[in-house]
């Protein structure tokens, strides 16, 4: 059984590791050309051909969750884990496994915002308004991806 200290300890730890200011800025930005990547993907799907919301999300967000991979794998935790192909491989399968939580939140804020809801935003003859609801899940599930991450993923706190 793990004694009170110990467990203040690490919580201590993690909270540290999660805190710094570098690292989050570098989440964020490698998140935005992931958000990047999938708004394109939403809005050619939704807006310009007939996939429904859920279906471009589910296509956009797997294209986006494997570039962001690579960027922080590159970038953000490059001093984290070891290098090699199955290393990487199993943080690559680790990262979409952990992304499951974030990516829960996105699809049920963009079901939320679309099913439940009769907004449509015209744009040039198109509703952006899948896209822009899908922008807003991204920004919701990325704080639980960050954690996720940090923690689950790359193991920062160790």
């Amino acid at each position: 059984m793990i004694g009170i200290e110990a467990f203040v300890e690490a919580v201590q730890a993690r909270t540290r590791a999660l805190a710094s200011g570098a690292r989050i800025g570098q989440f964020v930005s490698v998140g935005l050309a992931g958000a990047g990547l999938e708004t394109i993907i939403v809005f050619l799907l939704t807006g310009l051909a007939t996939v429904p919301p859920l279906g471009a999300k589910a296509v956009g967000a797997e294209a986006s969750i494997s570039l962001m991979f690579l960027l922080n794998d590159r970038v953000t935790f490059a001093g984290e884990g070891e290098r090699g192909i199955r290393s990487t491989g199993r943080r690559y399968l680790k990262s979409h496994t952990v992304r499951l939580g974030g990516l829960a939140v996105a699809f049920t804020t963009l079901y939320v915002l679309t099913a439940w809801t009769e907004i449509t935003l015209q744009v040039s003859g198109a509703d952006v308004w899948p896209t822009l609801a899908n922008v807003i899940g991204i920004g919701v599930g990325m704080t639980i991806n960050y954690v996720a991450e940090s923690l689950i993923t790359w193991r920062v706190h160790r």
